[in-house]
Order: C-alpha cells, then structure tokens, then sequence
C-alpha cells in the first residue's frame, strides 16, 4: 500500500475517530449535516488499503413498511463513494453520477457493509461501485461518479 493511501483519511479536517462503542476505531466526517443527521455512517481501511463502510440500522432509517427506506441506502452508498475515493480523491468533491439497484430488504437491528472500489480515476472524473450486504446477503449495488472540484477563493465568487 503507497503512503497515500496510509494517510487519505488524515488530510480531513472534520475527520472523527469514534471511541466507544460498536464503531470504535471507525472513522466519519462531521461536516456533511445530512450524513451526520441521516447515519452515523462509518469507513475504515484494512491492513491491505481496502476501505469498508458500516452503519446499524436503527428505527430512524425505516420505511412505512419496516424495512430500510431506499433513500437511506442510497445516502449511505453516496457517503460510500467518497470513503471508496479517499486515497485517490486528495480535495473537495462532488457527486456527479449515481446508479443503483436495490436487491433485498433490511430491518431495524441489521449491520449494514459496504465494499468497493475505484474502477477508474481520471484527471477530473473519479468512477466506482459498491455492494451493501447484511450478514453477507446482497442487499443493493451502486456506481458513481465523483468529480474532483477546486475551491473556489472568495474573489473568484463575486467576479
């Protein structure tokens, strides 16, 4: 694994380490007000550079129905894209593209995983997929695309 990806994680300054609890040692971003009010969603990467996400379904994420509310998985596969794009994304992104199928329910209490990968990184356009999986049953599956963005100065906003 290159420094790079050893480091990808650490360059964020709204980074949070979680101490306690089933996700000690997980990591997530506090900046993002939907993610923080819709999740916790959680990443972390393996000994081998390979980035996994988790959250717990909790009753919030429920549908009428009792099942996870498709925007949930979707949000949470958003969320997903940049964990996946960390090693390679190295700023501010935007989701351009999204694509998914949705294969099989979850219910309150279920661990929900993801895994994934780059499947390109271009000069402006970073492309991947993912899976999420309860228990090892296929739940949904995602591609999309992120497209690095520059940060715009406040004098380059008012011209």
């Amino acid at each position: 694994m290159n420094e790079l990806a050893k480091t990808a994680f650490n360059r964020r300054p709204d980074l949070h380490v979680e101490t306690e609890g089933e996700f000690a040692g997980w990591r997530t971003w506090t900046r993002d007000n939907f993610e923080t009010h819709t999740g916790p969603f959680y990443h972390r990467m393996d000994e081998n550079g390979r980035v996994r996400c988790a959250f717990r379904v909790e009753k919030k994420h429920l549908n009428g129905s009792g099942n996870v509310h498709g925007g949930c998985f979707m949000a949470f596969a958003d969320y997903c894209l940049f964990a996946l794009a960390g090693s390679v994304l190295q700023g501010p992104g935007v989701t351009v593209s999204f694509a998914s199928e949705f294969l099989d329910a979850a219910r309150e209490g279920d661990l929900i995983e993801c895994t994934g990968e780059v499947t390109r990184a271009g000069m402006s356009l970073i492309f991947l997929r993912g899976r999420l999986t309860s228990g090892g049953r296929p739940l949904f599956t995602f591609s999309g695309t992120i497209k690095r963005v520059k940060r715009r100065t406040p004098a380059q906003a008012t011209a």
